[in-house]
């Protein structure tokens, strides 16, 4: 993303003129933008217009638009953003008040003003701007006859190819059938490597299996590779780390990134990191339950308590439509960072976000146990029975 300019006055009220250079900005600029913003941006409006004989025709003119936001729809496969609103500034072809949906999409500049920048959105910006959180991680996650290949970027799993092919058993003294199915199957996410992964951004490719079956697939694919003299994957072997995983669905992605020998190796990552925060979450919850609260009202006590050591919350919740709910939560964040403690804002669309989702999108690891807390709930509790 690039930063073209920002006009904030003292109040935080003010406007940002951004590029989104990559599909992943896309995504930067779907959490940026709420309901009641002010959004300006270059798009395509058809025109009736009518001749000197009185013939009506339409064509489509290119013109700049300021919409009052009112829905705002992202799809993450494809990285589009579809902004609906209503005309809030003169224009020579649409009406003021007329409604008008803008796309926005790679490489074309569109301005954002809001009545209150927050913390929260500001330092999305600062993260969108600052190349370093560029995704650099992909993953095979892989089981006989299926294989997910996926990009993990600082804000979601992108799945970029499925492949699934039917392997048929092992039959006694007739391996042929099976062993043709395998090749192909193993050829067929080879493929899907070489077009989906760039390597030059990327600085490590996860193979994930059960079984053995990373390991022939590895073999397989440099045998190939040297057999073709590929030199794509022969110059980046020493990027590609094996690791178990439970099975080949994309959700066996999140124990990956849990493995010791991956975490040493993606520690500067953002996903290794939210996927950590995750599991010592449940670890403290499961040995020590009064230092792990999850859910607002729970948290907010913590917080009152000074006792928050790291927050979890899903970047969803600062997309909430009610202004008041979403300060709340970014409240929260202003507070336990005053408080010296670490916020990690976790994205909805990652494995680790969605599981922090079922957890009311709002987790705590505190420094000391809050019991007082817990026994309000049990007082409560038995005055109500």
């Amino acid at each position: 993303m690039k930063l073209v300019r920002k006009d904030l006055e003292k109040d935080n009220a003010g406007q940002v003129t951004l590029i989104p250079e990559e599909p992943e900005d896309m995504w930067h600029t779907y959490n940026l933008l709420q309901v009641g913003d002010s959004l300006r941006a270059s798009t395509i409006r058809k025109v009736q217009t009518e001749s000197a004989t009185g013939s009506v025709g339409s064509n489509r003119v290119r013109t700049t638009l300021t919409l009052c936001v009112e829905t705002i729809d992202f799809d993450s496969q494809a990285c589009q953003l579809r902004v609906k609103g209503t005309n809030i500034q003169e224009n020579e072809y649409v009406k003021m008040g007329a409604y008008h949906t803008i796309e926005l999409e790679p490489n074309r500049q569109f301005t954002l003003a809001k009545k209150q920048w927050d913390s929260v959105v500001l330092e999305r910006i600062e993260q969108a701007c600052d190349p370093a959180w560029s995704a650099d991680v992909a993953a095979v996650v892989m089981q006989e006859g299926l294989a997910h290949v996926c990009l993990v970027t600082p804000s979601m799993t992108l799945t970029r190819a499925k492949v699934e092919v039917n392997i048929p058993r092992k039959r006694r003294g007739n391996c042929s059938q099976h062993d043709r199915a395998l090749e192909r199957f193993y050829e067929q996410v080879v493929q899907a490597i070489q077009r989906h992964i760039n390597f030059e951004v990327v600085k490590c490719v996860l193979v994930a299996s059960p079984g053995f079956v990373r390991e022939q697939f590895c073999d397989y694919m440099f045998q190939q590779a040297v057999k073709t003299d590929n030199k794509l994957l022969l110059e980046n072997r020493s990027k590609f780390l094996q690791v178990h995983s439970s099975s080949g669905h994309k959700y066996a992605l999140k124990e990956v990134l849990c493995d010791p020998a991956v975490t040493s190796r993606l520690s500067d990552t953002k996903a290794a990191g939210e996927v950590k925060a995750l599991d010592d979450f449940y670890k403290m919850l499961q040995h020590e339950p009064d230092r792990a609260f999850y859910g607002l009202k729970h948290v907010e006590k913590a917080n009152e308590a000074m006792a928050i050591d790291t927050l979890l919350i899903s970047d969803e919740l600062f997309r909430h439509q009610d202004v008041a709910t979403r300060a709340r939560y970014v409240k929260l964040v202003d507070s336990v960072r005053e408080n010296m403690g670490t916020v990690r804002i976790f994205s909805s669309l990652h494995v680790s976000g969605e599981q922090l989702g079922q957890l009311t999108g709002v987790a705590a690891i505190l420094r000391f146990p809050v019991a007082e807390l817990s026994d309000q709930e049990d007082e409560s509790s038995s005055e109500e029975d």
